[in-house]
């Protein structure tokens, strides 16, 4: 991770509400991937912190036993206990494993694309999606993560976004994205909406089944979209 876990609150986006908001999903495996809270100016699309980590280690192929969560007890947080039957941690080990979705180097991003389509949960759908944010640091990877309850899942462009920034990546130059089973594959409104929240002017590259590639600005995918500085006062 870029930030020390001690300091992972500080890693949370909550301008419109100063929430600090964080948590540690221990997966199968021994890891723990961290989640914080990831807000928008349209405030449905909000991402909590347990959602954030537990569908990081979903996509990163492993299984959530356990969680530390910073958040007051709410409905939606019981329902990830229930879901997954965590167990419930005090405090992060001394040696814990944190996760670091940091990827430095890329030599083909059209392969690592489709071979991240290995990693999605996507039985619902039956519909693959990888994305790749860059950053000053490397590349950060995404896939889409489904559930039964389809309104708890996260496309892979904002599970690579909520990813970054748990583990203090804020610097976006940048993302790619691909869908296989798309003639031409492009972001859907709600992921168009959080990322316009943190890299209006960067480049989203779309990658066609086709092999074809198209590139535009995150703003230009979201004319007149919606953010207003009076709501962070």
């Amino acid at each position: 991770m870029k930030n020390q876990t001690t300091n992972i609150a500080s890693n949370a986006y909550a301008p419109y509400s100063n929430s600090d908001e964080y948590c540690y999903v221990l997966g199968k495996s021994g890891t723990f991937y961290p989640g914080v809270r990831v807000e928008n100016s349209s405030y449905p699309l909000t991402i909590p912190a347990d959602q954030a980590a537990i569908c990081s280690s979903l996509g990163n192929g492993d299984h959530p036993v356990a969680i530390l969560d910073s958040s007051r007890s709410n409905q939606l947080s019981k329902f990830w206990i229930e879901k997954f039957n965590l167990k419930k941690l005090e405090s992060l080990p001394e040696d814990a494993v944190i996760y670091d979705p940091i990827v430095k180097k890329v030599d083909d991003v059209n392969l690592y694309l489709q071979k991240l389509c290995e990693s999605t949960v996507s039985d619902q759908s039956d519909f693959p999606v990888t994305a790749l944010l860059k950053t000053t640091d490397g590349y950060i990877p995404g896939v889409n993560i489904e559930f039964k309850e389809w309104n708890l899942g996260l496309c892979a462009e904002r599970v690579a976004l909520s990813r970054a920034l748990a583990s203090g990546y804020s610097e976006f130059l940048g993302m790619h994205v691909y869908a296989p089973q798309s003639e031409y594959i492009s972001p859907c409104g709600a992921c168009r909406q959080v990322l316009f929240e943190f890299m209006p002017d960067q480049t989203l590259v779309l990658h066609h089944d086709d092999q074809s590639l198209s590139r535009h600005l995150v703003s230009h995918l979201l004319p007149n979209g919606f953010s207003s500085s009076s709501l962070k006062k």
